[in-house]
């Protein structure tokens, strides 16, 4: 049984309502999330299936920045990236931190958690889980966090569609392929994240569209691509302006093919 599944790409934004405004534009399905309160940040979110964009934003910095000692955490990327808009990191879902959190430690990682967290949904319902994050010193891009939901995964599911969160696109059938990160050293990226997250490796290929050769490692859920640059072009413009990290979402979709810039980030649309 596999460890892990693709849970969301965190795409952090200056508004999360002009997101939703942006993702509907597109034709995509985007609802407003809730907040954050004692971590300063609210979102907005984007399901296709059980996988999802986070759209998130700051509602109160101080609160951000207290709470961004935890090493490795979301708020922490955040604080460090100075609140610059794009992606941000990709959390991946599990049924068990407590032995991953041991099976990491054994890898030689910090582990900080697992630690219990909530939000509270506009309607005024409160939504649990617990989040684990891991790293290393000098390790980029950053490893995913990881996430286990108070809820079996269907349950959730019935839940989010009982509300609205998961609905059908205006564009139609719409899945998450994959999520794109970018790298300075392919190779040796490719070989750590396989072997912390226990995933299979695809092929190598060229991106002529971004100019970077690029490879994967398949993940239910999403796939993770990761993209080095080749020379001048998109990957290295986006390299150079925003580090090693989540910077492309692809899609699936039956009516076009497109790439299209959201709030710093690449929107893929593949037929």
């Amino acid at each position: 049984m596999a460890r892990f599944k693709f849970d969301h790409f965190i795409h952090f934004v200056e508004s999360p309502e002009k997101a939703i405004e942006a993702l509907n534009a597109l034709g995509l399905h985007a609802v407003e999330g809730g907040r954050h309160e004692h971590h300063g940040t609210y979102n907005a979110l984007s399901y296709y299936g059980l996988s999802y964009i986070e759209l998130i934003g700051v509602f109160d910095k101080s609160l951000v920045e207290d709470k961004a000692e935890y090493d490795y955490s979301l708020r922490a990327t955040i604080v460090a990236s100075d609140y610059q808009q794009g992606g941000a990191r990709i959390a991946l879902r599990s049924t068990d931190l407590e032995k991953d959190a041991e099976r990491f430690r054994s890898l030689g990682l910090d582990v900080v958690g697992p630690a219990p967290l909530s939000r509270t949904r506009p309607d005024g319902s409160v939504v649990s889980w617990k989040l684990l994050f891991v790293g290393k010193p000098g390790i980029n891009p950053e490893l995913p966090f990881f996430i286990e939901w108070d809820e079996a995964d269907d349950e959730r599911f019935a839940d989010l569609k009982l509300r609205g969160t998961i609905s059908e696109h205006p564009l139609g059938e719409v899945t998450l392929q994959s999520v794109g990160i970018l790298t300075r050293n392919l190779e040796n990226v490719v070989e750590t994240w396989s072997q912390y997250l226990d995933l299979e490796i695809g092929e190598s290929f060229i991106d002529e569209t971004l100019n970077a050769k690029a490879q994967t490692l398949f993940l239910e859920g999403g796939n993770i691509v990761f993209y080095e640059p080749l020379g001048e072009g998109k990957a290295k413009d986006k390299l150079l302006s925003h580090g090693e990290k989540p910077f492309l979402i692809e899609f699936n979709n039956s009516k076009e093919n497109k790439d299209v810039e959201v709030f710093d980030a690449i929107y893929r649309f593949v037929k």
